[in-house]
């Protein structure tokens, strides 16, 4: 097989991870519906009353109704129960700062702490692979070749791999870079709506830049063999 050939078989296989996870992490219109209106609800009750439990058990209750909504309906409840898991820890998060004494900004400030933390380990393990030369991407195609380490033999394939793992980790850094001030001035509002605008809408310019640098030309495989 030609350099040319082994490039364009690493593009397509990278192109089919990227689909494979975008449709994995989206799950569709329904699945971000699923998965923003809890929070939104949650911010809006908090800002409107200051009260934590009435937002907690009304964020908490969508949640529960989309699962229970999506087994009725026989469908995948994937999505769902990840936004009820997801609020569910983050609603564990508030009512311990608010057993502890905290005020009800202190725990409204509590609820957004899971998705801080969760940003800020994955970018920063993101950024890591990276650095150390085994980029995440890299082991995702790996899973779809079935060799999860063939992929590094090649450096070409380790470059671009590389640079789609720092895409993937951007939405992560920026959430924390905006999110974190915020939190630690417990606006509760403001973090509300940056974590709506900041979600699935930097999620989908993350593929979509993915997508623009797949789509770009071959970077060929093996250069110092074909030179000579």
């Amino acid at each position: 097989m030609s350099a040319s050939d082994r490039s364009s078989d690493v593009h397509a296989t990278v192109e089919h991870v990227v689909r494979a996870q975008l449709a994995k992490a989206l799950g569709g219109r329904r699945g971000i519906i699923e998965g923003a209106v809890p929070t939104i609800v949650f911010t809006s009750i908090f800002v409107v009353t200051n009260q934590l439990r009435p937002a907690l058990i009304a964020g908490l209750s969508l949640a529960v109704l989309a699962v229970v909504v999506r087994l009725v309906q026989r469908s995948t409840v994937q999505f769902a129960f990840n936004a009820l898991f997801g609020i569910g820890i983050a609603a564990a998060f508030a009512l311990r700062a608010s057993s502890a004494g905290g005020t009800p900004e202190d725990a409204a400030r509590a609820f957004f702490t899971p998705g801080l933390i969760y940003n800020g380990v994955y970018g920063i393990v993101l950024v890591l692979t990276v650095l150390i030369g085994w980029p995440l991407v890299g082991f995702l195609v790996g899973s779809v070749t079935g060799d999860a380490t063939a992929w590094h033999d090649d450096p070409a394939v380790v470059r671009l791999c590389s640079r789609l793992t720092l895409v993937l980790a951007a939405p992560c850094i920026l959430r924390v870079a905006v999110q974190l001030p915020l939190w630690l001035d417990s606006q509760i509002g403001l973090l509300g709506a940056t974590k709506i605008a900041m979600g699935w809408p930097l999620q989908v310019a993350a593929f979509a830049a993915i997508g623009w640098l797949l789509s770009r030309d071959s970077i060929p495989s093996e250069p110092e063999a074909e030179q000579a």
